[in-house]
């Protein structure tokens, strides 16, 4: 990338760009050390939730940000092509964890504790309209142990999702619901829980940047992708879960943005009532 792109006040500036802090984005952001392209980046980190918020408020260039963040604001934001967090069935890190069947939830407490307000809004939807059930909802701290003393169920995502799905819910003897395969099964449709987006405003200003950070980023995670083994073992040193299990998760992820998410999130946006014009639109 070339470091002169950006300027503010005469010197050059790097774009301001959000990571995702949750193993997910690890295949996305860990090619940026090896091409170099991270010390081109004024990096973020944070919840999606937090992030989400930043880049429609203007502190952020370019970042991630949560579908359902993305369709409210979709007439100040472009979605950048070919990059998502997705899966086309099982996502292993977006779940329902529940005490009972999904059909007995109804009038029944369910724990929120996601950052994450797409994931939040699927399990919703999953549950009134695939279930007919309407819970009790509320929000609390990511940890299933409390959750499930307080909840018939609870909606977790992110590392916390990934350790009840492979670890803590079959060790509770809970029922664990992938919401990624719960979609694929009602609809037959890939889902999108975030895309990578440019302000408009930015993009105006500055579009040979937002370029090459595109690139750099479809660069850093090809390179992830065929060098797997690598960054599972990498990632396996500081992490909870071993290179064969996180190898599993990394491939099991779908970061690709193409006509079929596009089918994928039209169906999602119509289901939870957005108008039409609420659409992804693609760099």
């Amino acid at each position: 990338m070339d470091k002169s792109a950006s300027y503010a006040a005469g010197r050059p500036t790097r774009p301001r760009v959000g990571h995702i802090q949750f193993l997910n984005c690890v295949p996305l952001y860990w090619g940026l050390a090896r091409t170099g392209a991270l010390l081109d980046l004024e990096l973020t980190k944070d919840t999606p939730e937090k992030l989400s918020a930043q880049l429609v408020r203007g502190d952020l260039d370019i970042g991630p940000i949560t579908l359902m963040e993305y369709l409210k604001h979709s007439d100040e934001l472009i979605a950048l092509p070919d990059i998502a967090v997705g899966c086309d069935g099982p996502v292993m890190s977006c779940v329902i964890v529940s005490q009972v069947p999904l059909d007995r939830l109804d009038g029944a407490r369910v724990a929120l504790g996601s950052t994450s307000r797409t994931s939040v809004r699927l399990a919703e939807l999953l549950l009134a309209d695939r279930y007919g059930v309407a819970p009790e909802y509320y929000t609390c701290p990511p940890d299933l142990g409390l959750m499930m003393r307080e909840a018939q169920a609870a909606v977790l995502i992110g590392d916390a999702a990934l350790r009840a799905y492979l670890h803590d819910g079959p060790q509770l003897g809970l029922e664990v619901h992938d919401l990624g395969l719960m979609w694929k099964e009602w609809t037959g449709l890939p889902f999108v829980f975030a895309v990578w987006a440019v302000r408009r405003d930015f993009l105006a200003r500055e579009p040979e940047t937002v370029a090459q950070v595109h690139q750099a980023f479809l660069a850093s995670r090809d390179l992830s992708l065929e060098e797997v083994p690598k960054v599972a073992e990498q990632a396996a040193r500081w992490e909870t879960f071993d290179s064969d299990t996180l190898q599993r998760y990394f491939t099991t992820l779908d970061f690709s943005l193409g006509p079929e998410q596009l089918t994928g999130i039209a169906e999602f946006a119509r289901r939870v009532g957005f108008p039409p014009e609420a659409r992804v639109e693609l760099l």
